[in-house]
């Protein structure tokens, strides 16, 4: 069967919804950011094209910084745009995302000679198109601030079948280090800093050392997550005890164990059964985030290899 053409390709973008407090005299509604951009003289919001093998929250990231000059740290998914760029289809990926800081440097550009920080109704009335003003209902219909709590299968191993030795010593391959190490600033995305805690296995702290390294995080091992060892009592209250720290959480463990750790952390987080936007068995290097506010569960996502 016959490839499509280049230009009838699919066109993939990420963009965000960034915000920073208001001023306190306006009850510290939060604002959002806005750009003009010269050649639609537009205001829309930030986003951009998906580089190849470029997982899309990264693309998130980086478009919202050279359009905007702001940092972002992504909290939930938002809804996602269609649209039509001559014949091809086009779907922009958008997220929730703090902006803790700006690069004043970034802007303006050849793209970008304006930028706006607005509350989300003075916003709605300045961005040029409706699809904007869906994604920023569906921003302001929940906490904007969030903090992540995220579950994570380890990266891939070395199979069973090879391994003689103990399997708790049981490596990452080659492709599973690969894997850890474009996790590191995957994960990054959501939770600059924070917590570990990981199984106590070769292949879990294997996997979450990239992300420890670049973010300098201290990665506490705990043999009670090893998947031969999972007490349910026992890891209810680990993870109980990691959300109520109410700071970003990376937890490592194993694709046996995770249904088991996810049901504990939103029965701590207050919640009834588990969220569709995070359903598993996830794949190996995959990873749910449950948003949390005021120790409750917000929203929850998924994110795997087909995110890239």
């Amino acid at each position: 069967m016959a490839s499509k053409p280049a230009d009838s390709q699919p066109i993939s973008a990420a963009g965000a919804v960034a915000w920073r407090p208001g001023a306190v005299p306006d009850d510290g509604e939060p604002v959002v950011l806005l750009v003009h951009r010269t050649k639609y003289d537009d205001w829309s919001l930030p986003k951009g094209k998906q580089e190849h093998g470029e997982p899309l929250p990264l693309t998130a990231v980086r478009e919202v910084r050279e359009e905007g000059g702001a940092r972002l740290v992504l909290g939930r998914r938002l809804k996602s745009v269609r649209c039509q760029v001559g014949e091809r289809p086009k779907r922009v990926h958008y997220w929730a995302a703090r902006a803790p800081d700006t690069d004043g440097d970034a802007v303006p550009n050849s793209e970008v000679d304006a930028t706006e920080w607005l509350p989300v109704a003075r916003a709605k009335e300045r961005a040029s198109y409706p699809r904007d003003h869906a994604v920023l209902d569906d921003f302001a219909r929940l906490p904007a601030g969030t903090i992540p709590f995220i579950l994570l299968r380890h990266a891939k191993a070395v199979l069973k079948s090879d391994w003689k030795g103990d399997d708790a010593r049981r490596p990452l391959d080659e492709a599973g280090r690969a894997e850890a190490k474009a996790l590191a600033s995957l994960l990054a995305c959501f939770a600059p800093a924070g917590q570990v805690v990981s199984s106590d296995t070769d292949r879990c702290l294997e996997t979450v050392r990239p992300y420890a390294e670049l973010t300098g995080a201290q990665v506490r091992a705990d043999s009670s997550l090893r998947s031969s060892r999972t007490d349910s009592a026992d890891s209810a209250a680990l993870i109980a005890r990691a959300v109520s720290a109410g700071e970003p959480t990376v937890v490592c463990a194993h694709r046996e164990n995770l249904p088991g750790l996810l049901a504990a952390a939103i029965g701590a987080l207050g919640g009834a059964r588990s969220p569709d936007g995070c359903a598993v068995p996830l794949p190996t290097g995959g990873f749910c985030v449950l948003h949390m506010a005021a120790g409750a569960l917000v929203a929850a996502d998924r994110y795997d290899r087909s995110d890239a």
